[in-house]
């Protein structure tokens, strides 16, 4: 078992009547007191991402007492968000996610101090930002935002809790470069971009926010208060479909190279590499989900399948055209329509080529449904025929 680490934060001046009668349930707790309170309300967590994770943690680290909390997004809230950003409403659409998030802490607490970071976080920034905290946590949805984050945490020595969801499944861990491994130990390299599924293909159950945003706010108070053991060497994962949770250890690569300075993460996670491959990344994906959206709207679209016949017979959306991939690279032109062209074929590798295909051919709105009808069958399956 590792050591301990002591409490990550001296505590602040003895707390009011009013502050202890708040906290009271808290100090309670075994092992806590109110010596632990004040370490909270001296403590300074910057939070990266106000969205799932972030809308999920940040309200329970303000109720707990934290006395100052960093929001670093440059997001605003759209009506996507509001069925897992739950500290955000219909109102905050069109808001920036900082701001509404800013909110909802004063609402809960309007002692809290709330510094709000707007401008997008990269190696230019990040060190300064962080240098202003006692531990960052990380609930950003991207590789080079979580590279950036470990990486800057390694720098500045400092505690970074980390937190990932996707579809039913979530991971929470904690990377601290001096008392344990860290997260690049357990990823060493980014998955390639054509790999990454986000939450806008591949959902995410809004309950998982809560459950892993719980137990990433529970991380910082054990760091901060240094009761518990802290998640160093660790990673919880949790399966909302089965309830189950596990455990993985791992430990630091021994060989591993030294961090130094901060890179250009856009191009270390290969998304440069991506922009630069011209028409190949320039045809953006459609959800099943939007395209559902656009199909109640009414809005024009053109639905090419480019599968076979006789992959066509056994399943196909409505109102779309046959013109299997083996044809249009052959030179057979689409019939006319009206709007957005929307490719599709079983999964989505045939549409990606068709679509660029398509894109060459100089149509410019041109899509290719991710994932395919196979994914769109499980989200819309009464508007698939045979």
């Amino acid at each position: 078992m590792r050591a301990r680490p002591a409490p990550l934060v001296e505590p602040s001046a003895p707390l009011a009547p009013e502050r202890i009668a708040r906290f009271s349930r808290q100090i309670m707790l075994p092992g806590f007191g109110e010596l632990a309170q004040r370490r909270l309300a001296a403590a300074r967590v910057l939070v990266v991402g106000a969205g799932g994770l972030g809308s999920a943690l940040v309200p329970s680290l303000a109720g707990a007492g934290v006395g100052t909390l960093g929001l670093a997004d440059d997001d605003i809230v759209e009506l996507s968000n509001l069925h897992r950003q739950v500290s955000h409403g219909v109102a905050d659409i069109g808001r920036l996610k900082v701001d509404s998030l800013a909110d909802a802490v004063a609402a809960i607490d309007p002692e809290c101090r709330v510094v709000r970071h707007t401008e997008r976080l990269s190696a230019a920034n990040m060190r300064d930002i962080l240098a202003g905290y006692d531990l960052v946590v990380d609930g950003s949805d991207n590789f080079p935002t979580r590279y950036l984050t470990s990486d800057a945490a390694v720098l500045e020595r400092k505690p970074l809790v980390w937190g990932a969801i996707l579809r039913y499944h979530g991971q929470v861990g904690l990377s601290w470069h001096e008392h344990g491994p860290t997260y690049r130990d357990l990823f060493p390299l980014p998955p390639a971009p054509d790999e990454v599924l986000s939450c806008e293909l591949g959902g995410v159950l809004p309950t998982l926010c809560a459950t892993v945003g719980a137990l990433m706010a529970g991380e910082v108070v054990k760091l901060v208060t240094g009761i518990g053991e802290p998640l160093l060497g660790r990673v919880t994962t949790v399966d909302a479909l089965s309830g189950r949770s596990r455990e993985i250890e791992y430990e630091a690569i021994a060989d591993a190279p030294a961090i130094t300075s901060l890179v250009d993460y856009e191009l270390f996670c290969g998304v440069d590499d991506a922009a630069a491959q011209g028409a190949a990344a320039s045809v953006p994906p459609i959800s099943s989900a939007e395209l559902l959206r656009r199909l109640r709207s009414g809005e024009p679209m053109h639905l090419i399948d480019v599968r076979e016949p006789a992959e066509a017979a056994l399943r196909r959306i409505s109102g779309s055209e046959l013109v299997p991939l083996g044809e249009l690279v052959g030179g057979a032109v689409p019939g006319a329509g009206e709007g957005a062209i929307v490719v599709y074929c079983e999964f989505d590798v045939r549409s990606r080529r068709a679509a660029r295909l398509l894109r060459e051919l100089g149509h410019a709105d041109v899509v290719y449904l991710a994932g395919g009808i196979d994914a769109f069958s499980s989200v819309a399956g009464e508007l698939v025929h045979r």
